[in-house]
């Protein structure tokens, strides 16, 4: 994924500045910066559910992102979302979210409407969704809030099972014990996004990025096709 000259402006404020990045299959990325830096809005942006007032976004193959507040329907049950999302990116069953919802130990309530479950199991669940459809390209808004410990072990366990696998993962996060976890930390100030190595960079050669955009995180009500063009110039 590249993302080239982002910029982004609320009236008269300008979160994001010509902001730029490029994260490789099999790479780790950390975002971090203060709150109200632009962190979330950088994510939609690369999602592409936000339109920026200029710039380019490049992605490669499959796209999941998984946003700080959970795009659920509170009246659904969490198979119900299941369903749903595995129709929306034209799996032939839910089985892929069954097995995430025992890996992060939330199976017993796939018959329980969101509305009913504790903030930690809709976070669960919203992590699941944007999974699903094993994204080649992976988008997580601090994705752990409302865990419990061992949930924030499984779920670095799945992150590093996908990025062995030669996904590519960014992350918003505000944790500083975390940053040996990552290969780039990326820290957005001013609007402009200042990357620097952590560890040894995974970089396969051979995986330019095509021009285009897969699926944003589609939300009850709106069957989102796997590849929908999009581009903000």
């Amino acid at each position: 994924m590249t993302a080239r000259l982002l910029h982004k402006a609320y009236g008269r404020r300008q979160v994001l500045r010509g902001a730029e990045l490029t994260v490789y299959p099999g790479q780790l990325v950390a975002v971090v910066g203060e709150n109200g830096a632009g962190k979330s809005t950088l994510l939609r942006a690369l999602a592409g559910t936000l339109a920026v007032d200029r710039g380019e976004v490049r992605v490669r193959g499959r796209l999941g992102y998984c946003p700080q507040e959970p795009v659920l329907d509170p009246g659904l049950t969490a198979l119900q979302h299941l369903r749903y999302f595995a129709a929306a990116y034209r799996l032939p069953s839910p089985a892929p979210g069954r097995a995430l919802a025992r890996e992060l130990d939330y199976e017993r309530y796939l018959g329980t409407a969101a509305g009913a479950m504790s903030g930690g199991t809709r976070q669960k669940l919203n992590l699941t969704l944007a999974l699903l459809h094993d994204p080649d390209v992976l988008l997580l808004d601090e994705p752990y809030q409302g865990f419990d410990w061992e949930t924030y072990l499984r779920f670095w366990k799945l992150v590093e099972e996908r990025r062995r696998r030669g996904k590519a993962v960014v992350v918003i996060t505000h944790l500083v014990f975390e940053q040996d976890r990552f290969d780039v930390l990326a820290e957005l100030s001013g609007g402009v996004l200042r990357p620097r190595p952590v560890a040894a960079q995974h970089v396969p050669s051979g995986h330019a990025a095509s021009q285009h955009s897969a699926p944003r995180h589609p939300a009850p009500g709106d069957a989102a096709s796997e590849d929908q063009g999009r581009r903000s110039s």
